[in-house]
């Protein structure tokens, strides 16, 4: 099976964790929801941002990050419970992968909306839809026989780990001037660039393996 390469799965910490999970009974499936929750989180907060005042934009900016941290937590875990666990299920893969466009949706859409301007929501739509067509090709080719590639530049870790930094330098931003979200749509034209080219670049990989058969 393909699988995103991840070193974090190795962690002593997070097998712990995922142990913890199934001897309470928690399923991946649950658990893929819940990092559907944590986007939903982070996407409140980002949404929030423009209309808060400053001391609780510094509070939303933290939880947004956090959020999206736990995002990713959630994405490590379901498949450490799926696999290592052994306790994946038929529909597995689709609560693996729907919940996750879903989320990268709320995510990035939202963040564009956290962005003062007027063109901010268009960014981070246009964002969103670069990181799905990413995903898309990525299991398009596995549908169709060939590998699925999970290399950047800016696939889903790259895109948050971007994003949480942005929204974490953002507080500097914050204590020097009012909050417009500078470094936000910085972020949102990196991934919306770098998504294009990830795109592009697994198009390509999987057209080579199609050709090669």
């Amino acid at each position: 099976m393909d699988r995103r390469p991840l070193k974090t799965r190795s962690r002593p910490t997070a097998a712990a964790l995922a142990a913890a999970l199934a001897r309470r009974g928690v399923r991946p499936n649950h658990v893929s929801l819940a990092g559907v929750g944590f986007a939903l989180l982070a996407g409140s907060a980002l949404v929030a941002l423009p209309h808060a005042s400053p001391p609780l934009q510094a509070a939303l900016l933290v939880a947004a990050a956090a959020a999206i941290q736990l995002r990713l937590a959630c994405n490590l875990l379901d498949g450490l419970l799926a696999v290592e666990a052994k306790l994946g299920s038929p529909t597995g893969e689709l609560y693996n992968d729907v919940p996750d466009r879903f989320a990268d949706l709320v995510i990035l859409v939202a963040a564009g909306y956290a962005i003062a301007w007027d063109w901010g929501g268009a960014l981070g739509w246009a964002a969103a839809a670069a990181a799905l067509l990413t995903a898309y090709v990525r299991v398009l080719g596995g549908a169709l026989g060939a590998r699925q590639h999970f290399l950047g530049p800016m696939a889903k870790p790259h895109r948050m780990a971007l994003l949480t930094a942005a929204l974490l330098l953002s507080l500097v931003e914050l204590s020097a001037a009012e909050f417009e979200g500078r470094l936000i749509a910085v972020a949102l034209a990196l991934i919306l660039a770098g998504s294009l080219a990830t795109f592009a670049r697994r198009l390509r990989l999987v057209a080579r393996g199609l050709s090669a058969r």
